[in-house]
């Protein structure tokens, strides 16, 4: 039985990244070219609902073009494994259950904030952005004006986010191989294995804490251990989130994972969010800096409760 449950959880991931990788191509559809008098123009086609839809695109392009028979091949690629996994999970006996309503509803704020949500998160990781920068990269994919790495680690931020709020995904436990995971999508492009532990020393700028090469077995123990505490949920999201920044499980991208890791804790229990405001993002940093020199959560616990945690 166990072993089974673990399979399942593994494919409901699996399934879940798929998902969130089919999101976040922005043409999802056959290319198609129709021409007039006045020239040539791309549309993309396909079924809603049983019904053949056309939906306009842009002046016709070579470039464009290839793009879009890419993101058609990727498409189609991604609902062939998404279909794998689901016949996986039926041969598995898994049989999906309604989210309780709050937990719904608390995921309809988090998709409805989600692109704010990506910008301040951007902000606190010291990425150059304005927020119609950040919206034109979430919807299209690319911005002028910005670096690749700047770009990469937004759309990665969104992976994350999609991921997390999969209603399958929302069902699992907030444990060390999910934060694992959602690890592996922020720092993907840039790190083969993003979601790996570290195994080398790293500093952290701005203070003079070192932290320890972790182990995994006592990080899962650590994680657990908040799990399981009595404290309220918030203070146990707020926990996790800070136990992970200054354990600096990876190579990098702590922080991102940290939030995102939180989030789907809070979300699970249809509480709201953690998300530090860019306008609190100065003041956080020197409380984080302080909880990294001292190990005392106190305060900051209480700053992110005051101005971080966004109620339904």
């Amino acid at each position: 039985m166990d072993n089974s449950f673990d399979i399942i959880q593994e494919l409901l991931q699996e399934r879940a990244d798929y998902q969130a990788r089919l999101n976040l191509i922005p043409y999802d559809g056959s290319p198609e070219i129709k021409e007039n008098s006045s020239g040539r123009y791309l549309y993309i086609r396909k079924r809603i609902n049983g019904k053949l839809t056309s939906t306009y695109v842009n002046v016709y392009s070579d470039e464009l073009y290839q793009l879009l028979l890419r993101n058609s091949k990727e498409a189609r690629e991604l609902k062939k494994q998404i279909r794998r996994v689901d016949k996986a999970l039926a041969d598995n006996g898994y049989v999906a259950e309604d989210l309780p309503a709050e937990v719904i509803f608390n995921l309809d704020f988090a998709r409805a904030n989600m692109k704010s949500n990506i910008y301040d998160q951007a902000v606190l990781e010291g990425v150059a952005t304005t927020f119609p920068q950040t919206e034109e990269i979430l919807e299209n994919g690319k911005v002028n004006g910005m670096s690749a790495d700047d770009v990469q680690k937004i759309l990665n931020l969104k992976h994350a986010w999609e991921f997390i709020l999969d209603r399958d995904v929302i069902r699992s436990a907030s444990n060390y191989y999910l934060l694992c995971h959602i690890a592996k999508l922020v720092n993907e492009g840039f790190y083969f294995d993003g979601g790996r532990i570290r195994g080398v020393p790293v500093t952290i700028g701005g203070t003079s804490y070192v932290p320890p090469i972790p182990i995994e077995a006592q990080v899962n123990e650590c994680i657990n251990e908040i799990l399981d505490s009595k404290l309220n949920e918030i203070d146990i999201a707020i926990n996790l989130c800070l136990y992970c920044m200054r354990t600096q499980i990876f190579l990098d991208g702590n922080k991102r994972a940290s939030v995102i890791f939180a989030n789907h804790y809070l979300i699970a229990h249809g509480l709201g969010m953690i998300v530090i405001p860019e306008n609190h993002v100065p003041e956080f940093k020197r409380k984080l800096v302080s909880y990294y020199e001292s190990g005392d959560t106190r305060d900051i616990s209480d700053f992110l409760k005051e101005n971080c945690w966004r109620r339904m």
